[in-house]
């Protein structure tokens, strides 16, 4: 792997601030452009919501960020994947890799380390041909469209919604 993932600190402030702003065009297109929101994320974190940030092994610079949100435990044991990918790594599959690892920790066991989820979602504006494709490598399957599911840059988005089971994860021990 090129990638390693890891909680966010706030040690990474200055790091992601710069990371998003060089990304700010390729970001914006699809999620809010937060280069000051780290702070707050911190705040957030808890039995809810989990980020991960990929980190380039070689060069130690931000490849992407990762929240596992809306964690339901209990009978669901269910989230939603949201994720940004950072220039200049985007389209390099480093962002795929670091996803991998990612959903391979939310499918783990409830321990310290795993989430002990037993699904995902990813929602993808329909324009997003790269991000369905990522969906699409990583083996979620496509289960339906959303129409005006999110508020984003200031009007209702559609998304694709797509779902993966652990059985369904070649590395979940289910």
């Amino acid at each position: 792997m090129r990638v390693m993932i890891r909680a966010p600190r706030a040690e990474d402030t200055a790091g992601y601030a710069e990371a998003v702003r060089r990304s700010a065009e390729h970001i914006g297109r699809w999620n809010p452009v937060e280069p000051d929101g780290l702070p707050d994320l911190l705040k957030r974190q808890g039995s809810g919501l989990r980020t991960f940030l990929i980190v380039d092994r070689e060069t130690g610079g931000l490849v992407g960020k990762v929240n596992v949100a809306n964690i339901v435990m209990g009978r669901f044991c269910n989230a939603s994947l949201g994720y940004d990918s950072y220039v200049p790594f985007n389209g390099t599959g480093r962002m795929t890799e670091g996803m991998r690892l990612v959903v391979d920790r939310c499918f783990a066991p409830q321990t310290a380390d795993g989430l002990g989820l037993h699904r995902l979602e990813i929602n993808v504006q329909p324009e997003n041909e790269r991000s369905i494709a990522m969906a699409k490598r990583l083996g979620f399957r496509h289960e339906g469209f959303t129409p005006r599911m999110l508020f984003l840059q200031g009007d209702w988005r559609d998304h694709e919604r797509f779902a993966l089971t652990a059985e369904e994860w070649p590395g979940a021990a289910a």
